[in-house]
């Protein structure tokens, strides 16, 4: 039986499953795949607790070149993380003529245009099914499966750390602050945890997912990118009683001008299945012309999800190693030279609804003058809660809900709100998605 020579980079949470699937599994994937898939060499931190964990048989070292320089390695697995060095690396590997198969949303987001480049110079694949919603087959589904269908928009639950916080809010009425530190007790967050709650890690997915469904570049230079440390637990109420709860959401939208990149707080309706997604759990959801509406739903996270997509992709390139790179699925869904430079829209030209909260002073005429700006900017109102103050308090919070906008009102309607004397703090503002 044919084998392929799996060079594996980073043994870490990722690295060590990837080792361990392969191991445990090793009959059921020779069945699948029609050839032993063995790691034959492993560069990582920490020769001693290597060497213990893959045993005596392996070449180790902590070079990454290593990998790029051993004329038997057929498949460079990269699980590191980065974007520098890993990027060195993957141009390397590419350049030698080895298959390439990554976790790294954050190399091909900012790096992809390059790497996929070089790759189709070099007729290598590079395959990155665990680089979005970790064990969810969402790249192949937009790669092969949903192949037939123009895609109008995705939305995703793409990050489980901030996914994990937003459902602790919701559930316990805590504060973000609360949440976190919930989060990072329970090992769902990192030390330092701003690229998953600024939005950063579901915008790099986002940027990919909107890449493979529309057949454009890589461009997340151009994403807008909001994050959720400024949610209060109040606004978790309010939207509940309005019938919606707040989820971070990664959007693509095709337009006839453009496209939608986009990465924020979303309200979404309770009674859609997407709002449902509890905890650290990740779900995509497709509308395409052909097929409707899919949901894709799973672990985007974790040592043996995310090793299971690696291994899914090993298989893959194990498969289409023969095969003429004409006839292999194309790295962003669509044929490289068929790739169209469809630019993604301003912040200020997005169209969504908008959820509004504004503290103002507890006297006449606040909210007939807050309608009133509205209106003036061409905002229509489609429902608004007034909370009733307690004996003595000189506040309140307004909040409506509008009708789809464009992005550029709401912020000269916010502009003008927050000059009024009767509101003394900022307003809040959250996007809403009915996802239909």
């Amino acid at each position: 039986m044919k084998e392929i020579k799996v060079g594996l980079l980073g043994l870490g949470t990722v690295g060590s499953g990837v080792f361990e699937v392969l191991k445990n599994n090793a009959d059921e994937i020779s069945r699948r795949s029609g050839c032993r898939i063995r790691v034959t060499r492993v560069v990582s931190r920490g020769l001693d607790a290597v060497r213990k964990m893959v045993g005596p048989d392996i070449a180790i070292s902590e070079d990454p070149f290593d990998i790029v320089n051993d004329p038997a390695i057929d498949v460079l697995v990269e699980v590191m993380g980065g974007t520098t060095v890993a990027r060195d690396v993957v141009l390397a590997a590419i350049a030698r003529g080895k298959q390439v198969v990554t976790a790294n949303k954050a190399l091909l987001a900012v790096h992809g245009n390059e790497i996929f480049a070089k790759a189709r110079e070099q007729g290598v694949m590079v395959a990155f099914e665990a680089a979005v919603a970790g064990g969810i087959p969402i790249v192949k589904a937009l790669r092969e499966g949903l192949a037939a269908n123009r895609i109008d928009m995705l939305a995703g639950i793409i990050n489980g750390t901030t996914n994990f916080i937003l459902s602790e809010m919701r559930d316990k009425g805590l504060s973000f602050d609360a949440a976190l530190a919930d989060a990072q007790r329970l090992g769902y967050a990192e030390a330092d945890p701003t690229f998953d709650i600024e939005g950063v890690d579901a915008a790099h997915k986002a940027t990919l997912l909107a890449s493979m469904a529309f057949g454009v570049p890589v461009q997340f230079d151009r994403a807008y990118i909001e994050g959720i440390s400024r949610l209060a637990a109040e606004d978790f109420t309010y939207a509940g009683r309005l019938g919606y709860r707040i989820k971070l959401l990664g959007i693509a939208r095709r337009r006839a001008d453009g496209i939608e990149l986009r990465v924020h707080p979303t309200l979404i309706p309770e009674r859609r299945l997407l709002a449902n997604v509890e905890g650290a759990m990740n779900a995509v959801w497709v509308k395409g012309d052909a097929v409707g509406e899919t949901l894709y739903y799973g672990p985007g996270a974790g040592k043996l999800p995310t090793a299971s997509a690696v291994v899914a992709d090993l298989v893959d390139v194990a498969r289409m190693t023969d095969v003429a790179d004409e006839h292999r699925v194309p790295y962003l869904a669509f044929r490289q030279d068929q790739l169209q430079p469809v630019p993604v829209l301003p912040a200020d030209q997005m169209e969504t609804a908008y959820y509004l909260r504004a503290q103002v002073r507890d006297e006449p005429g606040v909210l007939a003058d807050i309608t009133r700006i509205l209106a003036d900017e061409g905002v229509s109102i489609d429902a608004v809660i007034q909370r009733q103050p307690a004996e003595g308090e000189p506040t309140t919070d307004i909040i409506l809900m509008t009708h789809r906008t464009v992005e550029q009102r709401i912020d000269a309607a916010i502009g003008r709100i927050e000059a009024l004397p009767s509101v003394p703090s900022s307003v809040v503002r959250l996007r809403v998605e009915q996802l239909n």
